[in-house]
C-alpha cells in the first residue's frame, strides 16, 4: 500500500516534467516558407501570403503547416499596410505520435516601415488574430514584430546584395480559459530570429537563418528557409 501511494506520488510529481520532454528542445528543427506580396496594378489594394512547411527534426516530422492568405489596402500618401486574412493551420505532435490539430484563423494586421540611412530598413507589424482551434473554445491572440534588415555588401537593398535579417516577435494570449477546464499563460510564445539574406533581383530575396523560440512550456531552435516575392 505505502509503496502504490509512493509511486503515485511520483507519479504526480513529475508528470509536468515528462509532459515537457515531450519536446527535444535540443533537436533542430526546420521551416520551410515561401512568402508573397502583390498590389493590383497602380491601386491601393492587392494581395499577400504564405506557405510555411514547420517540422519537429530537419524534414518529416510535422510540427505545423500553415497556409495563408490576405486582402491589403495602402491608404494612399502613406506607408501603412492593412490587411485582413484567413489561415488554415494543421498541427502535429512531436515524435513518432501522428495525430493533427486543425486550426482555422482570422486575423488583421497593420505593417508600418521605417527606413533609417540608407542601409537600414525596419518593419513594425502589429497582429490580432481570432482562432477556432480544433477542441478548444474560441480563443484571440495579439502579436508584435520588429523586423530590422540591414544591406552589408551595398548601400542600398538592390539586386545582389547581402544583408543581415533580425526579428523579435512577442505572443500574447487574450481569452486564458480554452474549455473544459483548461488554460492557457497570458504569455504565449517568443520568437528571436537572425539570418543572412541575398536580394536575387527585384522583389525576389532569400534568407537563412536561426529562430529561437521560446513558449510557456519549451524553448526551441528552428533551422528558417524563406523565399520573399514582391509581384
Amino acid at each position: 500500500m505505502r509503496k502504490g501511494i509512493f509511486f503515485l506520488t511520483m507519479l504526480f510529481l513529475l508528470a509536468p516534467k515528462m509532459g515537457k520532454a515531450q519536446i527535444d528542445e535540443d533537436k533542430l528543427g526546420a521551416w520551410y516558407m515561401y512568402f508573397f506580396d502583390t498590389t493590383f496594378k497602380e491601386s491601393s489594394w492587392g494581395l499577400q501570403g504564405d506557405i510555411q512547411y514547420r517540422n519537429w527534426d530537419l524534414g518529416g516530422d510535422l510540427e505545423q503547416l500553415l497556409l495563408r492568405g490576405g486582402l491589403t489596402y495602402k491608404p494612399k500618401s502613406t506607408n501603412l499596410k492593412l490587411t485582413l486574412g484567413y489561415g488554415n493551420i494543421s498541427t502535429g505532435a512531436f515524435g513518432s505520435e501522428t495525430s493533427k490539430t486543425q486550426e482555422s484563423r482570422i486575423y488583421q494586421e497593420a505593417i508600418f516601415p521605417v527606413q533609417f540611412g540608407s542601409r537600414i530598413y525596419t518593419n513594425h507589424r502589429f497582429r490580432y488574430e481570432q482562432r477556432f482551434v480544433e477542441n478548444q473554445d474560441f480563443r484571440t491572440r495579439y502579436r508584435y514584430n520588429l523586423f530590422v534588415n540591414v544591406a552589408l555588401n551595398k548601400k542600398t537593398m538592390e539586386a545582389k546584395t547581402v544583408y543581415l535579417a533580425l526579428y523579435n516577435e512577442l505572443f500574447i494570449n487574450g481569452q486564458r480559459d480554452i474549455g473544459d477546464g483548461r488554460s492557457v499563460e497570458v504569455y504565449d510564445r517568443n520568437r528571436l530570429y537572425t539570418a543572412i539574406g541575398y536580394v536575387i533581383k527585384k522583389g525576389l530575396k532569400v534568407q537563412l537563418g536561426i529562430m529561437k523560440q521560446t513558449t510557456d512550456n519549451w524553448s526551441k531552435k528552428q533551422l528558417q528557409l524563406s523565399l520573399h516575392q514582391k509581384i
